[in-house]
């Protein structure tokens, strides 16, 4: 017999998945904000102004976050080459050091969490992976 999920029990199930692996990072003193800037600086530098829009918060807000990571040795921010009324925010390797160590947890908790599946759980949730791939980019 097929079991129904209704919209809010499979939202929360998917939140709670999530939080789960959220939960496991390198350095516990480090915010969701702070780590969400970091990876998002992983592959280049980016403005404050661009770092704030892409985690949705106000300039201010991401400033603080800014200071914090700058504080810890985690990013550093040089004059923008054309504009040097503006900053640019960059990773240290210390940095990369802590994404990197957040990303191996998380992927050995996820891994060691597929691995307690039946092939057939298995399975069934490699077969969902496009409609979550489509419900994340959407």
């Amino acid at each position: 017999m097929l079991m129904t999920v209704n919209d809010e029990e499979l939202r929360l199930l998917i939140q709670k998945v999530a939080r789960r692996i959220r939960n496991n990072r390198a350095d516990d003193d480090l915010s969701d904000s702070q780590l969400g800037v970091l990876f998002q600086l992983e592959d280049a530098d980016h403005s404050p102004t661009e770092l704030a829009a892409h985690e949705r918060v106000t300039p201010p807000s991401m400033n603080r976050t800014l200071n914090g990571l700058e504080q810890a040795g985690l990013i550093t921010r040089t004059p923008d080459d054309g504009d040097a009324r503006r900053v640019r925010v960059g990773i240290t390797a210390a940095g990369r050091d802590q994404i990197q160590a957040t990303r191996a947890l998380r992927t050995a908790w996820f891994s060691q969490r597929l691995a307690d599946l039946t092939p057939d759980e298995r399975r069934a949730l490699e077969a969902v992976t496009p409609i979550l791939r489509r419900l994340s980019e959407s």
